[in-house]
């Protein structure tokens, strides 16, 4: 019954639910409205809030950018196919099959979500060529399950990450997150040991990878009731490819010699090596050190050394960028709005509907559901955060609630609107041959056995947290 609900959900949004950039279109038409109608401000006063914040994310757009390239580098390198190939020999049936996919899915997840997306779906892929009559839909489903859950409490996530890292936010939304005066956050920056570091944190991780894979493992059709990838006329061929098979020209020109050498990239791996020990060993608190640049860099290096030659990694590079596209185009609209509802002072009116809803005990759970609805017409964690963290930031502050917990709240509701919402399923359907409404049964069921599971999670594990970190 919930497969069928799910798939009719499916049919019914693909009828009538625009594409991602139209409601980031839409949203600033709204904003522009209220912030001359909500606010003292006049037409211009907010046309040019818009236009000073259009372009204030351009260094994280970039950043997410690279989460996206260098997560599919180190995925696609042929050391990473051998270790797929050998993780794929392990289950023995379709349910452990759909299991074993999920929890890697979800383990990848907590460190690259770029990465994630694709090493599960070649990893699906590779277990649907050994494990006879496992449900190729639900191998699908499972590839993705990371990015419904627990990708943005970990290394990756955009809201932890603009929070740690400078120049990640907007001046005013630091302003808004430090408080005072005297500011109580100094620099309005929360580092990772106050968001996906806090022992609640890593707890409600640890909750989700067991309670998403037992969900799996139990939808999975048994041997003989589901449908393989034959069933569905999809071939998987008899060895994954990882693109760069055909690199290496026959004949190699004196010029192109260093390109198919790996001596350059073991020698700028090493620097970079060098570069990251030092970086952590001058700081008093290593885990305060983790920004989204320290991250890229290290995924970075990884890609470098497992692809071995300049040749390799440029082709990778090469074949992940068409991923990043709506990155690029919608990131910018969105720092528009969250100029138009900073600079309006928007904000402030759209914080005190929270305060007035809420209290502290009751606010986080509150964050997470608004995340989950709002998701699922703004699917990016990074920009939505951009929009949200003025007004609940500052509703926080007046609320005296952890900051950093109500990220971490910002972050369980916000995966789960990638569960009903496809945009994010894309990329990975696109390799695994698969269409939206063939998947959303199965993540539908996850989303409605994970909402009571995150609601409980916020309510109680945050109580022990102080106000402001």
């Amino acid at each position: 019954m919930i497969a069928r609900l799910a798939l009719a959900l499916t049919a019914w949004t693909e009828r009538w639910i625009p594409d991602a950039f139209i409601f980031a279109l839409v949203a600033t038409v709204i904003v522009v409205v209220a912030g001359v109608t909500a606010t003292p401000s006049t037409l211009p006063q907010v046309i040019d809030a818009w236009g000073h914040g259009f372009w204030e994310l351009i260094p994280f757009t970039l950043q997410m950018s690279v989460v996206i390239i260098t997560g599919h580098v180190l995925a696609t390198s042929r050391p990473m196919g051998a270790l797929i190939r050998a993780i794929a020999k392990w289950p023995q049936s379709p349910k452990a099959a759909v299991a074993l996919v999920t929890f890697f899915s979800l383990v990848s997840s907590w460190f690259n979500w770029g990465f994630s997306l694709v090493f599960s779906a070649v990893l699906a892929r590779e277990v649907a060529r050994r494990v006879e009559g496992v449900d190729y839909r639900a191998l699908a489903a499972s590839t993705f399950l990371g990015l419904g859950s627990i990708w943005a409490q970990g290394l990756s996530g955009s809201a932890a990450l603009q929070m740690a890292s400078p120049g990640a936010l907007q001046p005013q939304i630091r302003e808004i997150v430090a408080g005072g005066p005297p500011p109580l956050v100094p620099g309005g920056i929360i580092p990772f040991s106050d968001t996906i570091f806090l022992w609640q944190s890593l707890v409600a991780v640890a909750i989700e990878i067991v309670v998403v894979t037992a969900v799996m493992y139990m939808a999975t059709p048994p041997l003989g009731r589901g449908k393989t990838a034959r069933d569905l006329g999809i071939d998987l061929g008899t060895e994954e490819s990882h693109g760069d098979e055909h690199v290496r020209p026959a004949v190699i020109t004196p010029g192109a010699w260093l390109e198919h050498q790996p001596m350059l990239n073991w020698a700028i791996v090493a620097v970079g090596a060098v570069y990251l020990w030092r970086y952590f060993a001058a700081l008093p608190n290593p885990l305060n050190g983790l920004t989204v640049n320290i991250v890229n860099l290290t995924v970075l290096l990884a890609g470098m050394a497992l692809h071995r030659t300049p040749a390799r990694l440029a082709r990778a590079v090469q074949n992940a960028t068409p991923a990043v596209w709506g990155v690029v185009l919608q990131f910018p609209f969105y720092a528009g709005i969250a100029g138009v509802i900073t600079g309006t002072h928007l904000s402030a009116q759209l914080a005190q509907v929270f305060v007035s809803v809420s209290t502290p005990a009751t606010f986080p759970p509150l964050v997470a559901v608004y995340s989950a609805m709002l998701g699922v017409f703004v699917p990016s964690g990074g920009s939505k955060w951009v929009i949200e963290a003025p007004y609940v930031m500052q509703a926080a502050h007046t609320l005296k609630v952890h900051l950093g917990w109500i990220v971490t709240a910002y972050d369980l509701g916000e995966a789960l609107a990638n569960l009903v919402q496809p945009f994010w399923m894309l990329p990975t359907l696109g390799l695994l041959k698969l269409n939206a409404r063939d998947v959303m049964g199965y993540t539908f069921v996850v989303f409605l056995a994970l909402i009571p599971v995150v609601l409980l999670i916020i309510g109680f594990l945050g109580r022990s947290l102080p106000y402001p970190l």
